[in-house]
């Protein structure tokens, strides 16, 4: 009953503080922006991770990370989707620079479509051609510049199971650049942003788990089904044990 009370305020606290952050940062990015490099890019990632450590502090979202962390090499990294909170999540949990593969139609959204240009890989879905060119661009950024995290399931998962079935892109991409998959996983975002209502904000920690690295060395694009349903798997079991909970 608190909860409900207490919800909207809360919600209004979080978009109010979040569009001051925009509105505040965007000449910084603009200029930034403007040189269209991979320097410009690295601070455009390193101004983003450091406002969204401290923004969830602030909101009572802090991160934790638990597991291992991975050595300095370059990773398809790999997570779970459920929550819109989760591309601002990855920010804190992952310490080292890297590109996101993002939908291009995000790119349209005032102000914030503009900053989302210039921290990931745009994809268009609508064509072979645009899936193609997409992984293209992928490779090179794996291989030129950073890590790259794809969210597998493409979309919220809003079935009755941890996972929802994964698409190809991230397997294919590390097999053709022989680059290991790193698994990362959010537990705790349904329950401080829910996918069923923008309005379902709640405090408390964000849980980042790390996964052991899985190799993709010597692997082949025919071999592409065993492995992705290997990740799935260690993926799903280590969510189960984590007492995630997607429908809460």
């Amino acid at each position: 009953m608190l909860r409900k009370i207490l919800q909207p305020f809360y919600t209004t606290y979080v978009l109010v503080t979040f569009l001051i952050c925009i509105l505040v940062a965007f000449p910084v990015f603009f200029i930034v922006a403007l040189f269209n490099s991979v320097a410009a890019r690295r601070t455009i990632w390193k101004i983003i991770r450091y406002w969204s450590i401290g923004w969830l502090w602030l909101i009572g979202m802090p991160v934790k990370i638990l597991g291992r962390k991975p050595a300095g090499d370059k990773y398809v990294i790999v997570a779970n989707h459920i929550s819109y909170l989760d591309t601002l999540v990855i920010f804190p949990a992952i310490s080292f620079y890297f590109r996101a593969l993002g939908k291009y139609e995000m790119s349209r959204v005032p102000l914030l479509g503009f900053i989302y240009k210039q921290v990931v890989i745009l994809v268009k879905r609508d064509s072979a051609h645009n899936r193609a060119r997409s992984m293209r661009l992928m490779w090179r950024v794996l291989h030129k510049e950073s890590s790259i995290i794809i969210f597998p399931e493409g979309t919220f998962n809003e079935g009755n199971t941890p996972l929802k079935e994964f698409y190809d892109g991230a397997f294919r991409l590390a097999i053709n650049a022989q680059t290991d998959i790193l698994p990362i996983l959010f537990p705790d975002t349904p329950d401080r942003w829910h996918y069923s209502h923008w309005w379902k904000l709640w405090p408390g920690k964000n849980r980042a788990v790390y996964l052991e690295p899985v190799s993709a060395k010597g692997l082949e694009l025919k071999d592409l089904p065993a492995f992705k349903e290997k990740v799935f798997k260690i993926m799903e079991a280590d969510l189960v044990k984590l007492g995630y909970n997607h429908a809460k």
